[in-house]
């Protein structure tokens, strides 16, 4: 996952709450269903995080595949492995339901974590009060949880209330689902909703659990500079220093995103020369980008490169701006907007529970390539509260299990029966 949202303005951008008169009574059965499923989802958590699967791991990767279709399987589901088109390697997990309703959903959720292998050495599955530890728990192994075990109980109650329901496991966000972010865009076209199931950040962060109604784009800038190499001892003078242009480049573009509206811009790594005593006739750097935007990332590749040209501190030397576009943004529709409210209906039967409703994270997420037709009811983060993603001792918290799951159970109800998400 790529979502993670500004702590110290996270709380500020919450939607507010429902009010009290809003509150229903909970579905007694599915709560109390939920409520006894709790060890086992601990105990899924525990099996999944004990596979390492970096993004670059293919062995592990294989392992998630394996683990998550003979899961999928056991529900009933038909499967396949669909192959990524591009990338390390590992392949997308793909299971799908026919039932007898109308509806067509998508539950998407990622098997690739950020930590290399043997990283469980150092930072190894524990439990300490109300939060498990593990690896890649929370982003995003507590959302193939979610799904697996709101799947458990809806197929265990006989449920059938859908036209197709259809789950998918990629094993590629990481990178930027750069193999398999066509697929979902794609696969995201033939269904009503995609319900997206990154986690939510733990409440010892945000304060309320949430959803989220938008997330940034992505893309990577790359600034080559082009001059000529020369002994760097006995006629510098001769050279065109790639690396000082790039220096000079990099100091004059580093605020030009703020006159492109839509877009980010952080320049981030940088490579010049190959020995101490070379005049460097080449040097590059490549900056992260966000963006709100459909256009904004070829706006701005247009404001760099016109920046880039307009003045040259080393003569005789070129520079040149590229840019590669990633994950589209993500920007829930009026319609994205209803269903998340009406899921904050449901878990305010949860004696008031409150779910907040963020408007847009700096993060990026597959929500973007679900979204980008505008075909799909989309709305993310069904996974569970969390914390410490990308970092050390990554957390979920164990009293966001069965809140969770009932949301994702009941909401899957309501979508059935056209009460929400159509």
């Amino acid at each position: 996952m790529t979502l993670k949202p500004r702590t110290a303005s996270f709380a500020a951008a919450l939607c507010t709450a429902l009010p009290l008169a809003a509150f229903a009574a909970p579905d007694a059965r599915l709560l109390q269903q939920a409520q006894q499923a709790q060890p086992a989802v601990v105990s899924t958590l525990k099996e999944l995080v004990l596979i390492e699967s970096g993004s670059a791991n293919v062995a592990g990767l294989q392992k998630m595949a394996d683990y998550t279709e003979r899961r999928l399987k056991a529900l009933g589901a038909r499967t396949e492995r669909l192959a990524v088109s591009r990338g390390p390697g590992g392949v997308m997990v793909k299971g799908s339901f026919s039932g007898t309703g109308q509806a067509r959903v998508l539950l998407i959720a990622h098997m690739d974590t950020v930590y290399p292998e043997n990283t469980l050495a150092t930072q190894p599955l524990r439990e300490d009060g109300n939060k498990l530890y593990g690896p890649g728990i929370a982003d995003d192994k507590g959302g193939i949880a979610v799904i697996l075990h709101a799947l458990q109980l809806l197929m265990d109650a006989g449920w059938r209330n859908y036209a197709q329901l259809t789950v998918l496991f990629n094993p590629d966000e990481e990178i930027g689902s750069i193999g398999s972010g066509e697929a979902i865009a794609a696969l995201a076209e033939q269904h009503d909703v995609v319900l997206s199931c990154e986690p939510t950040a733990a409440k010892a962060v945000a304060q309320q659990e949430a959803l989220l109604l938008g997330a940034a784009g992505t893309a990577t800038a790359t600034l080559e500079v082009k001059g000529r190499a020369s002994h760097a001892g006995a006629a510098p003078e001769l050279g065109r220093n790639a690396l000082v242009e790039l220096s000079y480049q990099l100091l004059q573009t580093r605020d030009i995103a703020k006159a492109v509206p839509g877009a980010q811009l952080n320049w981030t790594t940088a490579k010049a020369g190959e020995v101490r005593n070379q005049i460097p006739e080449q040097a590059v750097a490549g900056g992260d980008v966000r963006t709100t935007q459909p256009d904004a990332a070829a706006r701005l590749q247009a404001a760099l490169q016109e920046k880039v040209n307009s003045s040259h501190l080393v003569p005789d030397t070129q520079a040149k701006v590229t840019m590669e576009v990633g994950r589209p943004p993500f920007v829930a529709t009026d319609r994205g907007r209803a269903l998340a409210q009406h899921a904050q209906s449901i878990y305010a039967e949860l004696d008031g529970r409150p779910l907040a409703l963020v408007p847009s994270t700096g993060g990026a997420t597959d929500a973007g390539f679900a979204g980008r037709s505008g075909k799909a009811v989309v709305v993310e983060s069904f996974g569970l509260a969390g914390f410490g993603y990308h970092a050390r001792d990554e957390y979920i918290e164990l009293d966001s299990i069965v809140p969770r799951l009932y949301l994702m159970t009941r909401l899957l109800q309501d979508i059935g029966s056209g009460k929400a998400g159509r």
